[in-house]
């Protein structure tokens, strides 16, 4: 190989060699998961920071444990079906010119999976005012997975992400209108991303195929990192309250190793350059998992009939890049630039109660998406705006025991997809096209008070 060519595939292969991106979805906006109760799902999670319902309140305002009498254990969990199917339009590759060979592959399948999201939740409540609780739920998370030979596997294979937040918790009625509670949150986050590498690429410096001699690399990474939460209940009558949360970021910084498949022929050229690119090495990237703001109403018109609405910001716009440095030093760094835009969720519902045992719920919610344009959305979340439908009911079957179902679809928007084969997506290929995605949740749980 003369050294002009061996130079050109060298530096391809530089440009190939970031590779780990990342993005996330789960139901909510970005890869945040608001199923967090099953109360509230039947309104969309309209009553929030001001219902009060049961013990997960302590997720969405921990003020609102003053409200509860006695002990109260709650089990729950929601199966999250989500369809990501993609059409390509027009998606090109950086060597098009050079071999005449457009970016090969289908459109992936969907891109969908099945998730379950579990919470559980403990609380009681003293007769000097006082709270406490516990929650243990999933507040991030994203899955998706493509099909091996798809158009877009140079951005995108598979990508898991999954949280475990312990989020214990004291709330305080300092008089007889406000309450106050707060929390720590320390939460585990585990991280697999993987997608293709186009060596095929190097190789047509030197006169090979484009596309033909793909290789794959693989990111498993985890931590454990902090926040918290804090709010305030206000109940201006027995019947009409108001709350306020936040809910504090939580820095991850996370460590694991990437792994490379790599072509034998691409292996044999490394290995006579005394290179060791794409060799498995430890790797690390930084997360900040954005704060939330929230503003809730909730109104008992009589006994049988109860709206509420519910207001929330998300502090996107902390999620500006997702940089993967390796120790590797031959190992160039991966940078995605995200960009995202800080974002907003409003929502109302009605409950309404036919008998004193059961409660029938709806509701109706926006989800602004933080993805600002096509040119920022990646395959492993194709997220856009989102409007949501939700119904549940409830059955007290006895004093101490309660049974809970929900359900609610979303209805997502197109969401189109353009990124141009130059600069940090050079070795990615333009990924050109739309996704037609959407959601739907199945929930249930069961409540014990003593």
């Amino acid at each position: 190989m003369t050294r002009p060519r061996r130079k050109t595939w060298f530096a391809t292969l530089s440009a190939v060699s970031a590779l780990v991106c990342c993005s996330g979805a789960a139901s909510g906006a970005g890869f945040a998961i608001i199923e967090q109760s099953v109360t509230g799902i039947g309104n969309a999670f309209a009553g929030g920071a001001a219902s009060a319902e049961d013990a997960s309140t302590l997720f969405f305002n921990p003020a609102g444990l003053t409200r509860l009498k006695g002990q109260q254990a709650i089990a729950g969990g929601h199966a999250i079906v989500t369809s990501f199917v993609f059409k390509n339009k027009g998606s090109t590759h950086q060597l098009t010119d050079i071999t005449d060979e457009g970016l090969t592959g289908d459109n992936g399948g969907d891109g969908g999976t099945f998730g379950l999201v579990p919470n559980g939740y403990y609380s009681a409540t003293l007769d000097n005012g006082w709270a406490f609780g516990l929650g243990v739920n999933a507040p991030f998370g994203l899955v998706t997975d493509w099909d091996k030979g798809w158009v877009g596997r140079y951005h995108a294979l598979k990508s898991d992400v999954l949280t475990i937040n312990i989020n214990p918790s004291a709330a305080y009625k300092i008089t007889r209108n406000l309450s106050i509670g707060a929390g720590v949150s320390a939460m585990y986050m585990k991280a697999e991303l993987s997608q293709a590498v186009d060596f095929g690429t190097a190789l047509a410096a030197v006169g090979d195929r484009t596309q033909r001699d793909d290789g794959k690399a693989t990111l498993n990474a985890d931590d454990w990192a902090y926040g918290f939460n804090v709010g305030l209940l206000w109940e201006f009558t027995e019947n009409t309250r108001a709350g306020l949360h936040y809910r504090s970021q939580v820095k991850q910084k996370l460590e694991g190793d990437a792994k490379f498949d790599v072509p034998a022929k691409i292996q044999a050229i490394l290995d006579a350059a005394g290179s060791s690119k794409f060799q498995k090495t430890d790797a690390n990237g930084d997360i900040n998992l954005p704060d939330t703001v929230s503003l809730s109403l909730y109104h008992r018109y009589d006994p049988k009939l109860a709206v509420m609405a519910d207001v929330t910001w998300t502090h996107w716009s902390t999620f500006d890049e997702l940089k993967i440095e390796f120790d590797n030093p031959e190992q160039d760094p991966s940078v995605t630039t995200e960009k995202w835009d800080d974002a907003w969720r409003v929502a109302v519902g009605a409950t309404y109660n036919p008998l004193p045992a059961w409660a029938l719920r709806t509701g109706l919610a926006y989800d602004q998406t933080p993805v600002p344009n096509s040119k920022y959305r990646t395959p492993r979340l194709p997220d856009n705006d989102r409007y949501w439908l939700s119904f549940g009911t409830g059955y007290q079957a006895t004093d101490r025991l309660s049974v809970d179902v929900g359900y609610a679809h979303l209805f997502v928007d197109d969401a189109k997809i353009n990124k141009d084969p130059v600069g940090e997506d050079a070795s990615r290929g333009g990924l050109k096209g739309t996704f037609t995605n959407s959601a739907d949740i199945f929930s249930a749980q069961i409540a014990y008070r003593w």
